[in-house]
């Protein structure tokens, strides 16, 4: 027989104890929520919260990473707009082909990408700078070729929007553009 106001053991609820579970405490003091991990094991919600701030923290790193990333991609003034990425016949490469919208004084920054650019200009004009060459002005109806891995960078210095229409064939699965160290 157990005391008065005590359940015996399992709860005599119909429902086992929390500590059937590996989790200190009754049901007849509190109603825990017992959560599982995939393994089965129980995980008490003191466990449950440690994780979810952990999870929190790092979702909030990854975010900040990504918007650092995109904020580099696309510096004010400059935005890139990818039209399609799809794979081609070489082993290890895909195209990846995006319209670029320069602002008058707006460049995407001095960077390099994992493969070769070849650009169109649509509209306006930019001042194209490739490591080891002179500066060259690129208008309307004319093309360029950046080799893969070279810095460069280009600048509307006109009083209009530029556009251009460029075509990477870049290495799968690295960042279409990294931003110079030098």
């Amino acid at each position: 027989m157990t005391p008065r106001g005590q359940q015996p053991s399992g709860g005599g609820t119909g429902r086992p104890s929390s500590n059937d579970d590996g989790v200190h405490g009754s049901w007849q003091r509190h109603e825990a929520t017992v959560y599982r991990d995939p393994m089965g094991h129980a995980i008490d919600a003191g466990m449950m919260t440690t994780m979810k701030k952990s999870l929190t923290l790092a979702a909030l790193t990854v975010g900040v990473v990504g918007l650092a990333t995109v904020m580099y991609a696309q510096q004010a003034g400059f935005k890139r707009t990818v039209l399609q990425q799809a794979d081609i016949s070489a082993p290890g490469r895909e195209v990846i082909t995006a319209v670029g919208e320069f602002q008058p004084g707006a460049s995407p920054g001095r960077h390099t990408h994992p493969g070769e650019e070849v650009s169109y200009v649509l509209e306006g004009s930019v001042v194209l700078e490739v490591a080891g060459k002179p500066n060259t002005t690129v208008r309307a109806g004319e093309a360029f070729i950046i080799p893969a891995g070279v810095v460069h960078n280009a600048t509307n210095e006109s009083k209009m929007v530029a556009k251009i229409v460029a075509n990477y064939i870049v290495e799968k699965g690295k960042p279409l553009a990294t931003p110079a160290t030098k």
